[in-house]
């Protein structure tokens, strides 16, 4: 009998302490929407460009236009990119289709996307390193955006090239 107050006590307690948690959401970047606008297909690929131009100083040379990079594939989905070139400068990155098949691709890709897309404008090269935790996405997005490029004529002030290789991400 001695002993059933302070059983009692601390099961109410622990109790309590139970139903008063609350839990913190993750601290883990969450897809937006205007990242999901950015996952449409587009089957066509245009290009437009204008004859190649070697321009002076420290840019790469190319010809000056947007094209739009071949479908990656790899086994979380499909990565496709379109690229404007001005002036011998890379001057604009875009996503058109990223991997997206489940909830966690999708939001792998949103979590990468403007980390590539600033690593190619600040670097003006598609070959830059890839972001931790999406490589399936980096390698892909870097192979549509090197192709992309190829269709221009660009080259990287530097000479790097990404690779177009994106047998061993199937």
């Amino acid at each position: 009998m001695k002993r059933s107050p302070i059983v009692i006590g601390s099961t109410a307690f622990g109790t309590a302490a139970v139903l008063g948690f609350h839990a913190h959401p993750a601290a883990v970047p969450v897809a937006t929407a205007s990242t999901s606008t950015k996952t449409t297909t587009t089957t066509t690929p245009e290009t437009t460009t204008t004859p190649s131009t070697p321009s002076t100083g420290s840019t790469g040379s190319s010809g000056s236009g947007t094209a739009l990079g071949d479908a990656a594939n790899t086994r979380y989905g499909v990565a496709q990119v379109r690229v404007t070139v001005s002036g011998g400068r890379i001057t604009k990155v875009e996503a058109v289709q990223l991997q997206n098949g489940d909830p966690k691709s999708s939001e792998i890709s949103a979590y990468a996307e403007p980390i590539l897309q600033q690593s190619v404008l600040s670097k003006q090269t598609a070959a830059v390193d890839t972001v931790s935790g999406a490589t399936y996405t980096s390698l892909s997005y870097e192979a549509s955006l090197q192709a992309a490029l190829d269709k221009l004529g660009f080259k990287s002030a530097d000479g790097s090239t990404a690779s177009t290789d994106t047998s061993q991400l199937q």
